[in-house]
């Protein structure tokens, strides 16, 4: 088996936009596999005595974090606009994502997703907004909820913020490694795609 990553992001954090745009393609040039795991950040926050995300916590701190994403969507050719509530609400669209991952489109449905929050500021929890990203990904909406709303893929996204959890993780994105290792931030993609690949035996 050849070198993977796990990314681990939350559809309301605005750097888990700026990765999810660009793993895909990092990715395949670093020839490593990427495996799509939502989860939710609401509990991590809740865990350290927060309720709401840093950003707003530390009115400083979401300034910079505006202007930081706006500088680095242009450099990237992203658009971006930040949607009025925030942080948004990404539990349907999170259990939608692993409703297509069960069809092999957690990464197109993904992309749609942050594209909407991020590229146009519409609010993801809407049902209508959601319908045009599972269209936009090839998805059926109808049969795609009904798959979400099924108590395995709510339990699968319990079950993955359990783990992050588990393994140290604070914020989104994250990386993490067959070995263990833990990365932090849209910053660190290549250096988590590099140390999996240092990290994996090379075939015989």
């Amino acid at each position: 088996m050849g070198p993977t990553i796990i990314f681990w992001y939350e559809f309301a954090s605005t750097y888990s936009y700026l990765s999810a745009m660009r793993i895909a393609d990092a990715a395949q040039r670093a020839e490593v596999e990427v495996e799509w795991r939502p989860f939710l950040l609401g509990p991590v926050f809740k865990s350290q005595g927060w309720d709401t995300s840093p950003f707003n916590l530390y009115p400083a701190k979401g300034r910079y974090m505006i202007r930081d994403i706006a500088r680095t969507a242009a450099a990237r050719g992203l658009a971006f606009q930040m949607p009025a509530t925030f942080p948004g609400n990404g539990l349907k669209a999170a259990r939608l994502a692993l409703a297509a991952k069960a069809q092999g489109e957690i990464g197109g449905f993904t992309r749609a997703v942050y594209a909407a929050a991020f590229g146009k500021g519409l609010d993801i929890f809407d049902d209508a907004v959601l319908t045009d990203c599972l269209l936009s990904a090839g998805l059926n909406p109808e049969a795609t909820r009904t798959l979400a709303s099924d108590p395995a893929v709510k339990a699968a996204l319990r079950a993955n913020t359990d783990e992050a959890q588990a393994l140290g993780i604070f914020g989104a994105p994250s990386f993490t490694t067959g070995d263990g290792e833990l990365f932090w931030g849209d910053d660190r993609l290549d250096q988590a795609l590099a140390w999996a690949c240092a990290k994996t035996p090379a075939k015989s």
